[in-house]
């Protein structure tokens, strides 16, 4: 089943939602026990090569993936943000100008926490503008927030779990090959905020 909250989603767009990664990731709690060290590991683990992270932020898993990811946010908050910090990150617009905005530049695609803050047919049009620039037979990754994680951030409009994430790719053209619940089981996404759906595909 399918939720969606489109009419009360607050924006992504502005300085305050920026202020509020930067509040959430620079809790000191979090600093002191480098909770991001999992999903850095997972991330890395995929193998993703040059990678196009999609809905960049604020450059989490810029910082993860290491290596030449570049990143794009529709934010120019966040992208500055990204930017001070030592990462490749564009607005939009300034991506589609650059020379990474070619055919065949990155063996891979991450959306992750970005699906959830789009009504599904806006964010297939989202991730095919990008399409385009991954090559053939490379990886696309879609990651989502369980019940948990969903419930914590008014800018969501819809719950996209396993079922919708293999949908979007289905109807991208892409082929699934895998997905999975990190970094816990599933039945801890009720749970836990930060219990994720992994979903991992391949481009035709």
């Amino acid at each position: 089943m399918e939720h969606t909250r489109q009419d009360t989603a607050a924006s992504t767009e502005g300085e305050d939602y920026t202020r509020r990664l930067q509040r959430l990731g620079g809790a000191r709690w979090k600093q002191l026990l480098d909770v991001q060290a999992p999903y850095r590991w997972n991330l890395r683990r995929l193998h993703l090569g040059r990678t196009l992270d999609v809905g960049c932020g604020l450059g989490r898993n810029l910082a993860n993936l290491g290596g030449d990811a570049v990143g794009v946010d529709h934010n120019p908050t966040s992208v500055a943000h990204a930017r001070a910090a030592g990462h490749e990150a564009y607005t939009i617009e300034e991506f589609f100008r650059s020379p990474h905005a070619r055919p065949d530049a990155f063996d891979s695609l991450l959306a992750a926490h970005l699906l959830e803050h789009l009504p599904a047919a806006q964010a297939l049009e989202v991730i095919s503008s990008y399409l385009p620039f991954v090559r053939s037979g490379g990886t696309v990754v879609f990651i989502t927030p369980q019940e948990r994680g969903y419930a914590s951030d008014a800018t969501h409009v819809r719950f996209v779990g396993f079922d919708e994430a293999a949908q979007a790719a289905r109807d991208l053209g892409m082929t699934v090959t895998r997905q999975y619940s990190f970094p816990f089981p599933r039945a801890l996404g009720k749970l836990f905020t930060y219990n994720e759906f992994i979903t991992v595909a391949r481009v035709a």
